[in-house]
């Protein structure tokens, strides 16, 4: 992957364009291999706070089901929210009515992750663009047909394009349609749900470094999902990582990476490569026991303490608290209470 070192190292604004605060999603549904007459309730976002300044790129990471997905589709509301708030430049999405919330939706769009499911396959890529141009009551037809090809070309595809169908395309120029599609509409905050990780991964490389330039060229913010360490490393400014439902660690992410403080991230981080061959050959693996526990019956205390090394008394009475430990680094762990 190019490495876009001025943007990654750039300055970031300190004014925050999204605040989360205690933001909770709770499903209810039955536990499997259970009886249909005991219902339970999957906690799958338990109290997640974080916040992101303009102009940044905020990486959420964890494991398959920790709730980073639920995390992004609560934000945009496409799942309704428990508890808690989101706050866009200071209004809470959570308190406002349809009406009063589609304004904002044109400033916040999201890329999906599966680019074979998220296009319409009986719409051809103008109509699929173009719909979200008539949804916000942009322009004329001729304005609109100007826009889109702009918007195509931007994503290095050519406008030609526009009349094909979905299943013309490969899954990186599928990518690139719904790209082209969430920026037509001119948004500030862009909500990335683990883009490349259903493209191959020489295709990957191609779309982080054009989420990169659309960056910098539109000023953009992202919160950036993914499960993959080494791509959200090269493309993010801070990193918050998730376990079970709660952020457990947040930091910038040189910091992270090269000084983790909770013991999930030390396992995380040790399974990345690493390309110098000596100093990989001399680290040490941290291999994690047991599994992650049910959503449905999430341990008491700390929810790490069922496969963590270093779990002490304290660790099975009372969960903890994310704090900042050091400046701009924050962790939930009674190690550092």
């Amino acid at each position: 992957m190019r490495r876009n070192a001025e943007v990654k190292n750039q300055k970031v604004k300190e004014d925050t364009i999204l605040q989360v605060n205690d933001l909770a999603v709770h499903f209810e549904g039955q536990e499997p291999f259970t009886p249909k007459s005991r219902r339970s309730v999957v906690r799958a976002v338990d109290g997640v706070s974080f916040s992101i300044r303009k102009g940044e790129v905020l990486g959420l990471v964890g494991e398959s089901g920790c709730g980073k997905s639920t995390v992004s589709k609560a934000i945009l509301r496409i799942i309704p929210p428990t508890t808690g708030k989101v706050l866009f430049e200071g209004r809470n999405l959570c308190a406002l009515e349809e009406r009063e919330l589609r304004p904002l939706r044109r400033r916040i769009q999201m890329i999906f992750q599966d680019p074979y499911a998220s296009l319409n396959p009986s719409m051809t890529v103008y109509q699929t663009i173009a719909e979200l141009l008539k949804i916000h009551r942009i322009g004329e037809r001729r304005e609109r047909k100007d826009r889109i090809n702009e918007m195509l070309r931007v994503v290095d595809l050519d406008p030609e394009y526009a009349d094909r169908y979905p299943h013309e395309f490969s899954g990186g120029q599928r990518q690139r349609i719904s790209i082209a599609r969430a920026l037509v509409v001119n948004p500030e905050f862009l909500v990335a749900d683990e883009p490349v990780s259903a493209l191959d991964v020489s295709v990957q490389a191609q779309i982080i470094n054009l989420l990169q330039d659309l960056q910098e060229r539109f000023s953009l913010t992202y919160l950036f999902i993914s499960h993959d360490l080494s791509v959200v490393r090269h493309i993010s400014n801070r990193v918050a990582i998730m376990y079970l439902g709660r952020i457990v660690e947040i930091a910038d992410t040189n910091t992270l990476f090269e000084d983790p403080l909770h013991p999930y991230s030390k396992a995380l981080l040790s399974a990345v490569p690493i390309p110098d061959p000596e100093l990989e050959k001399g680290r040490k693996r941290i291999i994690l026991s047991g599994e992650v526990p049910s959503p449905y019956d999430i341990p008491r205390g700390c929810r790490f303490n069922t496969r963590c090394w270093k779990k002490m008394d304290v660790c099975f009475e009372k969960e903890p608290e994310l704090r900042e430990v050091k400046e701009g680094h924050s962790a939930a762990c009674h190690l550092y209470g």
